[in-house]
């Protein structure tokens, strides 16, 4: 059996990879902005903050999550979410390291 594409590149790439696949869609940037603002965890009302169906909100949370940017806290019958500190951290880290590399002035191949 032959390797799945994310097997041949290192842990790091997948990450970065998977970090950046979740910030693609602007209704997730949306919901992180929206928690940011709220510093507080969200029980429920993104559905009126962002404009779109419960169910597809569900699903970016769920990316969100899969991602360990958010966790999720089951509060009665709803659920809360707020950002993960640590992995937002920590991921703050991996995307500057690698935003933040710089092109060897000697190299004039182009």
């Amino acid at each position: 059996m032959g390797l799945t594409k994310s097997e041949i590149f290192t842990d790091q790439q997948n990450e970065i990879s998977n970090i950046a696949k979740v910030f693609g869609h602007p209704a997730r940037v949306a919901i992180l902005q929206h928690i940011f603002k709220s510093n507080t965890c969200i029980c429920g009302d993104l559905v009126e903050e962002i404009g779109l169906a419960q169910p597809t909100i569900s699903q970016h949370l769920k990316e969100l999550k899969k991602v360990g940017l958010i966790k999720g806290n089951i509060e009665g019958t709803s659920v809360c979410y707020c950002i993960d500190e640590e992995n937002w951290s920590n991921m703050k880290t991996i995307i500057s390291d690698f935003i933040n590399q710089d092109i060897n002035e000697q190299n004039n191949c182009c």
